[in-house]
């Protein structure tokens, strides 16, 4: 589904025998592969208002009326997103865009998130890194920018204990991904190619049978017994656990600081030079969000579990819900660094020819907001222009 990545950190790639997880999975050489969310739960236009929006009708948080009377964003429901997720439900947005509407629109997969910005559909969205690098490398570096982190972790390789005991019992098993070149299917092949086992990246055949199956469908694969474990993102990895599963590793703990890029925001590049205004304060929103979650983390949960339950019909029950969502950090950084490692992780495992990522970032405006309130400025690592 996607999912994490304080200022200007400088992260050092993970060596060959590190895990190495991709953001750019199915980008320019995977013509066939169509890249979808690491686990989302449904997929609807929604033109209401959400329901903490009171500040409707007033000014922006500047006092000002802002340029667009409408804002189209478009997010996952889905933990990751759990900025988009939060500042809706405490209408933390609206606060900033005052008398600018708020549209939404929640989407299954990553790829009809990036045609909707394309169409217009939407203006701004949070969206996991593959889709965003393959939006922007398709358009020539036309269609998107990404502006501003979200949530960084929640990924996690769980097994069945029976069969697998440490990391050195994967020869032989089945490990489910979410889907060929997704982010999390490259950080597997790049885990297994660091161990020396040899694994065809398109068949997923080798020493270890690398098995593409929808998050939805991976519980039950685990529970017939087809699968021996998985790579996969939450709330899939505390869904197995509560099928007997054992988590083998947390792949946050094989990047510098535990940090790794899984949401980002992104804006089309055509709104954003129309209305830099509204990007900015949905900036400030967003930045509040993830303040008032590192505040209230229960809070945050329950508002993320009641969106889920609007948008997918059911909520998380506690056992899934509670070790997924701490398991994420939400934060401003894009972890830039992390995102062009990620690239370079794709392209080593031969899913991916080098793509050119220079000018994928605009932070000037997360810059001001961050500014603004004496924080100091996150790097785009060199990706910030053309």
């Amino acid at each position: 589904m996607a999912p994490n990545l304080a200022p200007s950190h400088t992260h050092a790639r993970p060596d060959a025998g590190r895990i190495r997880r991709s953001a750019v999975a199915a980008v320019a050489g995977l013509t066939a592969v169509t890249l979808l969310s690491a686990c989302s739960y449904g997929s609807k236009a929604d033109d209401r208002k959400p329901g903490a929006d009171s500040a409707a009708g007033s000014a922006g948080a500047s006092g000002a009326k802002l340029s667009a009377d409408t804002v189209k964003i478009g997010y996952f429901a889905n933990l990751t997103h759990g900025t988009a997720l939060v500042g809706l439900q405490e209408g933390l947005f609206q606060k900033e865009l005052g008398t600018t509407q708020i549209k939404t629109q929640v989407f299954n997969a990553g790829p009809s998130e990036i045609e909707a910005l394309n169409a217009g559909s939407i203006d701004i969205g949070w969206i996991g890194p593959s889709p965003a690098i393959n939006g922007y490398t398709k358009s020539d570096g036309q269609s998107l920018k990404i502006i501003g982190g979200s949530a960084s972790g929640g990924v996690k390789l769980v097994v069945n204990p029976d069969k697998i005991s440490s990391l050195d019992d994967l020869k032989g098993k089945k490990i489910a991904t979410p889907q060929l070149g997704n982010t999390q299917d490259v950080a597997l092949l790049n885990y297994l190619a660091g161990k020396g086992y040899k694994v065809d990246a398109a068949s997923g055949a080798g020493d270890v049978s690398v098995v593409r199956t929808d998050n939805k469908v991976t519980p039950d694969a685990y529970r017939q017994g087809s699968i021996d474990g998985a790579w996969v993102p939450e709330p899939t990895a505390s869904k197995l656990v509560t099928l007997g599963a054992k988590v083998l590793l947390n792949e946050k703990d094989v990047w510098p600081d535990k940090k790794f890029v899984i949401t980002n925001i992104i804006v089309s590049q055509k709104f954003l030079k129309e209305h830099p205004d509204v990007v900015e304060a949905m900036l400030r929103g967003s930045v509040n969000t993830n303040a008032f979650i590192k505040a209230n983390p229960d809070k945050a949960k329950a508002d993320a579990n009641d969106a889920i339950k609007k948008e997918a019909g059911n909520a998380l029950e506690p056992a899934i819900l509670d070790p997924a969502w701490a398991d994420i950090d939400f934060l401003d950084d894009p972890l830039a660094n992390t995102l062009q490692a990620e690239a370079d992780h794709a392209v080593t495992a031969g899913l991916l020819k080098k793509p050119n990522l220079n000018g994928i970032y605009d932070l000037t405006l997360l810059n001001k907001v961050l500014a603004a309130k004496g924080q100091g400025p996150v790097a785009d690592a060199g990706l910030g222009a053309k």
